[in-house]
């Protein structure tokens, strides 16, 4: 739906179906009743994603015509896309595969290319669309030494550049502006602010520039303000707070270098500071053992009294280390639903996304907002309501607080 503040939605990697018919049936079951639930008056904004075998079977003409006349009849529109994971993302074991295929490999370009070429086709006329996706690759596939690392980032981003040729010729020909929101995580290659500013300016400008200059016959500031325009951050809020870093900073420093926020991902993960007594510390170790589960990633990052962190890459790791007295606070990638502030002992980052929003509020730095809760499937038994109630009440929590001065 749009509000004063951009678009919002939520993305449907919530709902299995890697498929397209079976993400369709899902799409026809819930989004109408979420749609009531939230704007019964106006469009409905879809954040979409597909996974690689979906995307294939939505290029074919009698899909995709389907789809736009069932996008006509429910008065929604397809203003973004997630296409961080490529293949099975429900009802297997994803982990560090969310990864798989990486920015090295050229099943990666083919997919968000395709991706793109839906978008164009699906974008409501004069409106901008985006397309989220993977930090280049999972840090610990690449971290054997720091001259493997810098192939990974060379191959990876020139890789990238690919796409933004494709995105620029698209815009330039009268095709809508589009841009790749690339989305650090922890173990990402790219994973904070800091990395991704410094991938940004020490490669991607570096490399791109003289590489859209050839490609597209423009001078060096032009060759930068298409990158600039087509590769932009996925700001994924869960994600910013595991690193404990503060959403002013983060934008300020985004400011700061001229690079721009294609989505704003809300989301929230599960903290807790860690008790110096046995028996309270250990409740608070129990707490968080019961979101320890085979699906995803659900790396922790632990604060030590002197702001130090220390890394885990799933939450087994951080499990073993958990009578460690030096980490005094643990934060664990498991989005949970937007609305809770607490769970038992457990806090969640909820924090940083009332922060976040009211600085949208204040000065709007992205057009494109999307609810991300996909651990549904995963949820602690207690935790669940019915996905459409629950998909619901996290976008009209959001909207009462980005829209209550209206």
């Amino acid at each position: 739906m749009r509000t004063a503040y951009g678009h919002l939605t939520y993305c449907t990697n919530i709902h299995p179906g890697e498929k397209w018919d079976d993400h369709f049936a899902q799409l026809r079951k819930y989004i109408p009743a979420v749609k009531q639930q939230v704007a019964p008056d106006q469009p409905f904004g879809i954040g979409l994603r597909l996974a690689n075998t979906a995307s294939l079977e939505l290029t074919k003409e009698e899909n995709l015509e389907a789809f736009k006349a069932w996008l006509q009849q429910e008065n929604c529109y397809v203003f973004t896309m997630n296409g961080f994971p490529y293949g099975g993302f429900h009802d297997t074991v994803v982990k560090d595969q969310v990864h798989a295929p990486d920015w090295t490999q050229a099943d990666r370009v083919a997919y968000t290319i395709r991706l793109f070429r839906l978008l164009a086709a699906l974008l409501p006329e004069g409106l901008e669309g985006g397309i989220s996706t993977s930090p280049l690759s999972y840090k610990y596939w690449c971290n054997r030494c720091e001259e493997e690392k810098n192939s990974f980032t060379e191959s990876a981003t020139l890789n990238m550049l690919l796409v933004v040729e494709q995105l620029a010729r698209i815009h330039r020909g009268g095709g809508p502006l589009m841009h790749l929101d690339v989305e650090p995580e922890p173990d990402g290659l790219l994973e904070n602010t800091a990395e991704y500013i410094g991938w940004y300016m020490g490669s991607l400008l570096p490399a791109g520039i003289p590489f859209i200059m050839d490609k597209l016959r423009v001078d060096e500031a032009e060759a930068a303000t298409i990158i600039k325009n087509h590769v932009q951050l996925c700001y994924d809020v869960c994600h910013f707070a595991l690193e404990y870093e503060a959403p002013e900073a983060v934008l300020a420093q985004l400011r700061h270098y001229g690079l721009k926020v294609g989505k704003l991902q809300i989301s929230a993960a599960l903290k807790a500071g860690l008790p110096t007594g046995t028996d309270q510390r250990k409740k608070v170790i129990d707490a968080f053992r019961q979101f320890n589960e085979p699906v995803y990633l659900h790396q922790v990052i632990g604060r030590k009294a002197d702001g130090s962190l220390v890394r885990y890459p799933d939450l087994p790791q951080a499990l073993e280390d958990a009578g460690n007295p030096a980490v005094v606070e643990w934060r664990s990638h498991f989005h949970v639903p937007l609305f809770a502030e607490r769970y038992e002992v457990l806090h969640s980052t909820q924090s940083d996304i009332v922060r976040v929003l009211e600085l949208q509020r204040q000065q709007p730095f992205t057009a494109h907002m999307e609810a991300e809760t996909y651990t549904w499937d995963v949820l602690p038994q207690g935790l669940k309501e019915e996905m459409a109630v629950s998909v619901s009440r996290e976008l009209n929590w959001i909207k009462e607080r980005i829209t209550n001065d209206e």
